[in-house]
């Protein structure tokens, strides 16, 4: 992968989003897999973007702080900072014993992810 193409990152995004679905699937339902994946399916989306701009980003895993770099470079990204971050949160919080998320909340960091798809899709003019 070449990290200055964000069609590159958008693939991979795509990839995220398969597996988080997946994830809800079958008997058993994963739904620290299905948000850890909506999180991610979430950053490279906004990855892409920045990359496409050809903007620098920070090695970071938070929605917000992607998100505000976006729009302070001029990608109206519109999206609830409080979803970001709710999705940044329970993405991290998912991957420990303990600490899993609901399928209410599986199924809402999806949505989360579905969101900024849209967005940056629309934006980068993916079909």
């Amino acid at each position: 992968m070449k990290e200055s193409n964000p069609l590159d990152w958008v693939a991979k995004a795509e990839g995220d989003l398969d597996m988080a679905r997946r994830a809800l699937r079958g008997k058993t339902q994963h739904t620290d897999a299905a948000v850890f994946h909506a999180q991610q399916c979430a950053e490279k989306h906004l990855k892409a973007l920045l990359v496409a701009r050809t903007i620098t980003f920070p090695k970071t895993h938070d929605l917000s702080v992607l998100c505000n770099l976006c729009i302070s470079n001029g990608i109206p990204v519109n999206v609830d900072e409080q979803a970001l971050d709710f999705l940044s949160g329970s993405a991290v919080n998912a991957r420990y014993p303990g600490a899993e998320p609901s399928l209410e909340d599986a199924r809402d960091a999806i949505a989360v992810a579905r969101t900024v798809r849209a967005f940056a899709r629309r934006w980068l003019g993916v079909k």
